[in-house]
């Protein structure tokens, strides 16, 4: 394999940014890899808009490296602008542009890259071509900024929480699209807060907390190294003494028992046995069972138990 062939995509090293006394991103290192989508998690805070950012030469570090297709904004900008492709969070777009006009300003800013119909053709938004931004739906107003974003046939695709706001069919449309992206054989790098999203179209993720990285791995990878195979979950009625958890966590096949907003959870490792003791142990100690639910688990849960906050926590 060629050197060309393993270089890094995105490199990043001991990157930090700070606003006022808020320390946005500290000391952090990260790595993508050619030709997959990498996911980067977190709540609200975590410093992940601000990473993209400075990744995008949008923001400039307090300090670090940012290293982009092998090339650095301090003295490449004018080569990595026509190869990157960014979709930000929030994109003002003008709403007297019909969508052609839209996608034919951004396709000038470009050397090379699809026409404006065939990237128009390409998120599905052929019908709409004549229309005015200010008329387009939310769900057709994400597709029309992640076709301005392709329009420049980019190597690497910056997505900043690009279906947030969606609804499901809209979202899936997306995913597909980023599909078709990714299997082109160029790179993406991710941030969202839907974990299906993560899990679906992610090789790998980065969890970030208060701007540091604080699990990397294949969604996979994480949610085994992490967590049990099952969380199971329950509520219990009005009782005259408090829960033994000590006998929760001693039931064969439990790996861990918290408590948290009125319900217990529990990491579970043979769900079919867990079940039936647990409700066995809840009669041996008089505590009816009100409420009772289980799932596989998922990043969400690899991310509370790290931790202790969802990642939809503001």
């Amino acid at each position: 394999m060629s050197p060309t062939a393993t270089k890094a995509a995105l490199r990043v090293r001991h990157l930090r940014k700070t606003y006022k006394d808020v320390v946005a991103v500290d000391g952090l290192d990260l790595e993508v890899r050619p030709a997959e989508c990498f996911g980067l998690l977190g709540p609200n805070g975590a410093g992940k808009t601000t990473t993209i950012e400075i990744c995008e030469g949008l923001t400039a570090p307090d300090a670090g490296e940012v290293e982009v297709l092998g090339l650095r904004w301090d003295r490449d900008a004018a080569a990595l602008r026509q190869r990157l492709g960014i979709q930000l969070q929030e994109t003002q777009l003008s709403e007297k542009l019909t969508v052609l006009e839209t996608v034919r300003l951004f396709r000038s800013f470009f050397r090379q890259g699809p026409d404006a119909p065939e990237v128009i053709a390409l998120v599905q938004l052929e019908e709409k071509s004549h229309s005015r931004v200010g008329n387009l739906s939310g769900g057709q107003k994400q597709r029309l900024t992640l076709a301005c974003a392709l329009v420049g046939h980019p190597d690497f695709l910056f997505l900043d929480e690009p279906t947030t706001g969606l609804d499901p069919q809209a979202r899936r449309q997306l995913w597909e699209l980023i599909e078709q992206f990714k299997l082109a054989g160029r790179t993406i790098l991710l941030t969202t807060h839907y974990m299906d999203e993560a899990e679906r179209l992610c090789d790998r993720v980065a969890i970030m907390d208060r701007g540091k990285v604080i699990a990397l791995g294949t969604p996979r990878e994480l949610i085994k190294s992490v967590c049990a195979d099952h969380l199971v979950e329950f509520s219990a009625g009005t009782h005259a003494r408090p829960l033994d958890l000590a006998a929760l966590a001693a039931i064969d096949g439990i790996r861990e028992v918290r408590p948290e907003d009125g319900c217990v959870r529990m990491q579970a490792t043979e769900l079919h046995r867990a079940v039936p003791a647990l409700i066995e142990e809840l009669g041996r100690q008089a505590i009816p069972l009100t409420e009772l639910r289980t799932h596989s688990a998922t990043l969400e849960d690899v991310f509370v138990n790290l931790t202790g906050r969802h990642l939809r926590d503001e």
